[in-house]
């Protein structure tokens, strides 16, 4: 695992737009893995710099997202479809047939989950997925459990998880309670793995995800058994890990 320090929050989005940007640059048809929130927003500003620079070009990239909440539809502001269309796609020359989120108003979960799973199999391996960490050590919305859950599935969200959108909404009881997600297994096929985490908030789950025990109680922990991982975290975020380490 490879970690870099950054100052701020600025320096953390530009060191991990860089790490995006070599991918595409490298593989022009490569398949990102995206994630949304607060904190890959300024990833995603910098790769709209570069793109409007002249310097990237997304029009062979494909992508797949790692969740979208159960019943909002896409027109919802609050909908991952939305995110993503306001914060990158609408603002770079990737073809709409090459985005890809679940379908958050498909009501038969089975059905959803297995379409997207398959769809994300027949894409091959993604190249390099990005991944937040909630403060319970979720991935995607993989949240605490007693078991890794390994493909595509419907998760009901964790009091703290619904706490921690509900900023983002007019209240805690307008959060969806349920969502698609890419299971543990699904992220763990990725060839690349690159991690933001920023905020003193993080720094105990990026202690207890990265140098504690290997447990789905803190999902994000698995992340230690892959070969190819990057965190990239300002220093209030790095703040609690041991020095020699980065």
């Amino acid at each position: 695992m490879r970690i870099y320090r950054a100052k701020d929050y600025e320096e953390m989005s530009r060191r991990a737009a860089g790490i995006v940007s070599a991918q595409i640059i490298m593989k022009p048809d490569c398949v990102l893995g995206l994630a949304t929130g607060s904190t890959p927003i300024g990833l995603y500003k910098q790769l709209i710099e570069w793109y409007r620079n002249g310097d990237l070009d997304f029009s062979a990239v494909r992508t797949v997202n790692l969740d979208e909440y159960k019943g909002i539809s896409r027109e919802n502001d609050q909908s991952y479809y939305y995110f993503m269309h306001q914060n990158l796609f609408d603002h770079v020359n990737i073809p709409a047939e090459n985005t890809h989120l679940p379908d958050g108003m498909e009501p038969d979960s089975e059905k959803e989950c297995g379409r997207y799973e398959e769809l994300i199999r027949s894409m091959g391996s993604v190249d390099l997925q990005l991944l937040g960490i909630g403060h319970n050590g979720h991935i995607g919305f993989n949240e605490p459990s007693d078991v890794f859950d390994k493909q595509v599935h419907c998760v009901n969200l964790t009091q703290s998880t619904i706490e921690a959108n509900k900023r983002f909404f007019a209240s805690a009881e307008d959060v969806p309670r349920q969502a698609y997600t890419m299971g543990i297994q699904t992220i763990m096929r990725s060839k690349k793995i690159l991690i933001m985490a920023n905020g003193e908030g993080k720094a105990d789950i990026i202690r207890d995800s990265f140098f504690g025990p290997i447990t789905p109680k803190v999902p994000a922990s698995v992340l230690q058994l892959h070969n190819d991982v990057t965190l990239v975290a300002d220093e209030a975020a790095l703040s609690k890990i041991p020095v020699s380490f980065v």
